[in-house]
Formats: C-alpha cells, sequence, structure tokens
C-alpha cells in the first residue's frame, strides 16, 4: 500500500539531498576537459579549502569515504609501518584492518565505544616509542557508529607533548560542514571525509586535506599506489582539471552545497547541530532510555545512539518504526549490533524536521512495546527553546 508523505531518511547519513543540490546535480554533464569545467574543477576545489579552513591541498576522488581511507595511508606510508589508532567504535575498527591489509602495523588503544579518543592515553602511548618507529597517529573525529567526537586539538597537542614526529590523520566523514573543524589550525596532516553527510550530497565523492608535511612524506612513502596517489592529482588541479574522469555533476551539486554552507554561515551550521544535538538527548533522557556516549561534552551534535532496555531489539523497534512511520533510523553495527538505534539530525535539517523525527521515535517506542516514559517530545521543545532561535538570513 502506498504511503503518504515522503519518507523520513534519518540515518547518519547519507543525509537527505536538499533541492537546491539535485537541481545543481541535474544539470547537463559537459566535457571534463573542455575551457567550462576548469571554472567548476577550480570553484570545487578552492571552495572545499573554506569548509576544512585549510590553505593547503584538497584532493578529490570519486569514491565512498573508504577510499578516501586507504588514500590518506598509502600517500604517507611503507610497508610495516607502525600505526597508532584509537577504538572509538565500528569505523575506526574499519580504518584499522584497512591497514592491516595494506601490511602497516596497526596498533589499537582499546576503548569502550562509549567516547571519544583519549588523548592522555595517545601522549603516553607516543612517550613510549622513543625511537619514533610509530609513524602516524590516525583518529576519527565523529564515529558514526557511536555518536561520540574525539577532540582533535588536543590530541595534535597530545603528539607535540611527547615530541613525537609522527604524522596526524584524521577522519571526519561524518563530521565535515556539521561539527567544528580546523585542518591547519589543528595541525592535521591528512583529513579525510566524504560528500554524503554534512555536505548534504549523494554518495560519490570523498576528499583528503593535506598538510606540507604529509606531502612531503608521500614521496619517500613506498605502500603502492596508482589511483589514490597525489602527485598525479596536484599538477592538474592547479588549473581545475583532474588526472581521470571526474564525478562531474557531483562538483556543480558539491558546488552549491558550499555556496549554502556559507549562506548559512558556518558558525551557525555547527551551533544548529549542536543545539539539536542537545535536544535529541534531551528527549532519550526524559524517555528513560540511555545515550551510548557517556563522556559529556564528547556527544555528537550529527547523531544521537540510544541503547535499548534490556531484552529488547533496536532492529525489530527500527523496523515497526519504518512499516508504520515511513522512517528510516540508523541500526548498530558490529559490537552494539541490534542494541543500539541512531537517530541521524545532520545537513539540511530545522527545529521542525527535528521534532517531527523525535515523535516518530516515540510512536515507533510505543508500538515496538518498548519501556519508556512520555514526554520526550516536551524536553527537546524545552531544550530548543532554552537553547535559542535557529537563525534566519536576512534577505
Amino acid at each position: 500500500m502506498r504511503q503518504t508523505g515522503h519518507h523520513f531518511l534519518q540515518i547518519p547519513g547519507p543525509s537527505s539531498v536538499p533541492e537546491r543540490v539535485l537541481r545543481a546535480i541535474s544539470a547537463q554533464t559537459i566535457d571534463h576537459r573542455g575551457p567550462d569545467f576548469a571554472k567548476v574543477g577550480m570553484r570545487a576545489l578552492d571552495g572545499l579549502k573554506t569548509i576544512f579552513k585549510t590553505d593547503q591541498n584538497v584532493i578529490i576522488y570519486p569514491s565512498s569515504g573508504t577510499g578516501a581511507w586507504e588514500a590518506a595511508l598509502v600517500n604517507t606510508l611503507s610497508p610495516g609501518d607502525r600505526v597508532l589508532m584509537f577504538e572509538t567504535g565500528h569505523f575506526a575498527t574499519l580504518w584499522k584492518q584497512i591497514a592491516e591489509k595494506l601490511k602497516l602495523r596497526p596498533e589499537f588503544i582499546e576503548g569502550d565505544w562509549r567516547g571519544g579518543a583519549d588523548p592522555d592515553l595517545i601522549e603516553a602511548y607516543l612517550a613510549e616509542d622513543k625511537a619514533h618507529e610509530i609513524k602516524a597517529v590516525c583518529v576519527v573525529h565523529n564515529e558514526t557508529s557511536t555518536g561520540s567526537v574525539s577532540p582533535i586539538a588536543a590530541i595534535r597537542k597530545a603528539i607535540d607533548n611527547a615530541g613525537h614526529p609522527a604524522l596526524f590523520l584524521v577522519d571526519t566523514i561524518s563530521g565535515l560542514a556539521s561539527l567544528e573543524y580546523n585542518h591547519d589550525e589543528w595541525g592535521v596532516d591528512v583529513t579525510v571525509s566524504g560528500s554524503q553527510k554534512g555536505l548534504m550530497l549523494p554518495p560519490g565523492l570523498s576528499f583528503n586535506a593535506v598538510s606540507q608535511k604529509a606531502m612531503a612524506a608521500s614521496k619517500t612513502a613506498s605502500l603502492q599506489r596508482s589511483y589514490w596517489d597525489w602527485a598525479d592529482m596536484v599538477g592538474p588541479n592547479k588549473t581545475g582539471y583532474f588526472p581521470y574522469t571526474p564525478s562531474t555533476n557531483l562538483l556543480y551539486g558539491l558546488n552549491e552545497a558550499i555556496d549554502m554552507l556559507h549562506e548559512e554561515g558556518l558558525d551557525n551550521v555547527f551551533s544548529r547541530h549542536q543545539r539539536h544535538g542537545r535536544a535529541a538527548r534531551a528527549a532519550v533522557r526524559a524517555w528513560g532510555l540511555e545515550v551510548l556516549c557517556s563522556k559529556q561534552g564528547q556527544e555528537s551534535g550529527v547523531l544521537t545512539a540510544v541503547l535499548m532496555p534490556e531484552g529488547h531489539s533496536a532492529d525489530q523497534f527500527r523496523a515497526k518504526t519504518l512499516q508504520n512511520y515511513n522512517m528510516s533510523l540508523g541500526n548498530g553495527l558490529s559490537k552494539v549490533a541490534d542494541r543500539v538505534f541512531r537517530i541521524g539530525h545532520l545537513g539540511d535539517f530545522n527545529d521542525l524536521m527535528l521534532m517531527a523525527t523525535l515523535s516518530g521515535v516515540e510512536m515507533g517506542l510505543a508500538k515496538a512495546d518498548v519501556p519508556h516514559t512520555a514526554g520526550g517530545i516536551s524536553a527537546a521543545m524545552e531544550s530548543l527553546q532554552r537553547g535559542g532561535q535557529p537563525s534566519i538570513a536576512a534577505e
């Protein structure tokens, strides 16, 4: 039977694509070697620098974020290199698995999946590496599986405090353009991201923002690379072109999305996501449920991961919610499979959309017979009101 109204895609990415971006993507494809394309390419490459907050090179790949993970590793490291990683959740674990497949030697600092990476533990680990055999520190900024944020600036300070020369590689696939991020100021060497989260695009583009230190490392790194090679990119990129066929129409959409972000103002974008995260957590706690991220101050504004009561299936609840209210919620991954559901509140999103989403969750809890206390919606509304009114751009 047909369901009226539109589908609510409330997973933590891909996020819903705004009409303006869809219209931009729908433009006719042009010759990616022709003179008109150079303007498109340069606009995208220069525009991304304003989002990463960098004056350095930003590389654009026609790939998922997984490709950008691999690119960050193969351009900077050599077989057998030791790499320090922190277990913040499912995606940190996947990045470690890629490192293992590339014949690197990743070393995992164990975490409980309930908070971000701990700068003190990283500093202590690096301080023990007197010979500086660890060549890179890899951290996930916004862990999409848990709703936890790692303190990137503090981790940079921890690396410096240890007097360690390791490269600093950060995954902000789900954080970029939603949470504050400063590639240059925070001293990150490679930042990895993708198109389908805060940038409000369909999947298909991924990025490496690259420091001069990382670019220098790429000249001696000996992991095999071809498709991902930065050296092949930087030359053509200087004039707006790419060494192989780019995702032309997604670049149209990227340029439109960057315009939209600046029209709202990046600080307003970050503030909006934080407001929505606080309101979502207020609703969860009013329902008598538990937010997976237990470290105050590290909760994400991009998504809220919710622990189910003992003996209740998160996947059955999600299925009931989809069936009855046409809303998709994120599932629990690996260690928290069927124990957690995730509410996405990112991208082109406003207060009314959040309230509709949380209403769907509360109705879904009731439909699935999940024990909870009514009142989450009121708690979220109160949180939004305490957090101030959303900014509205002047005409």
